[in-house]
């Protein structure tokens, strides 16, 4: 039987990096309600930052939930395109250093593609 979406327990990503994106992400429009701006701070004149992700210790304000245990985005559908672009290690074949990096942080083992798999 496979178990759950690795992600679902970890959101490792969404507590150890800054999310920097283009002001215009929250914007309505493709389809999208658009990113909303309580979520986001302001890091330039260009650029954007989800709240949290700026800190010392970067904890997204979208993440809710025990990192490494469940967690859930709450702006999931309008999650900027940094997010979007990070892939778990193994989720489409392929390893990602990114998030090796940041589960690490959260003493997480690197997944693997046995963990795709459900053979855990």
């Amino acid at each position: 039987m496979p178990t759950a979406h690795p992600c679902l327990s970890c959101g490792a990503c969404c507590a150890a990096f800054v999310v920097a994106f283009h002001w215009s992400e929250t914007e309505p429009g493709a389809g999208s309600a658009g990113l909303p701006a309580e979520l986001t701070e302001r890091l330039d004149a260009h650029r954007l930052a989800m709240r949290g992700t700026w800190a010392k210790r970067p904890h997204c304000a979208a993440l809710r939930g025990e990192v490494g245990v469940e967690v859930e985005c709450t702006a999931y559908a309008q999650r900027p395109s940094p997010c979007r672009e990070l892939q778990a290690a193994w989720q489409h074949g392929e390893p990602s250093p990114q998030c090796d990096r940041a589960r690490a942080v959260y003493g997480l083992h690197p997944l693997t593609e046995k963990d795709w798999n459900g053979d855990l």
